[in-house]
């Protein structure tokens, strides 16, 4: 059984599991299953509230399948989470990703 089978299973028990979620979609994110990824970084989102890491790797998943405009509202989240929990190298990484987009636009 592979990581992606056990976190399922795992969260078969316990559905809402914000650990379990993240897990599942960083592991999924691994295996190129960007559209899966997506969904359950966005369940993940909906119940816990994220310091910033998260809306990265949902911006990188989206921006995965092709839709840059979607990878960039997402850093946008993922840097107003940043100056919440006051993570300034998170928030200048973000800024950069998004300049790089809008010049693939």
């Amino acid at each position: 059984m592979n990581r992606v089978d056990i976190l399922k299973r795992a969260l078969e028990k316990d559905p809402d599991n914000p650990l379990g979620l993240y897990g599942l979609a960083l592991e999924l994110f691994k295996e190129r299953r960007y559209d899966e990824a997506i969904l359950y970084l966005h369940r993940y989102l909906d119940l816990h509230e994220d310091e910033g890491a998260a809306y990265r790797l949902l911006a990188q998943s989206y921006l995965n399948i092709g839709d840059i405009e979607k990878a960039i509202e997402f850093y946008q989240k993922g840097i107003e989470q940043a100056k919440k929990f006051n993570h300034s190298s998170m928030v200048e990484e973000y800024r950069q990703e998004i300049e790089n987009l809008k010049e693939m636009i």
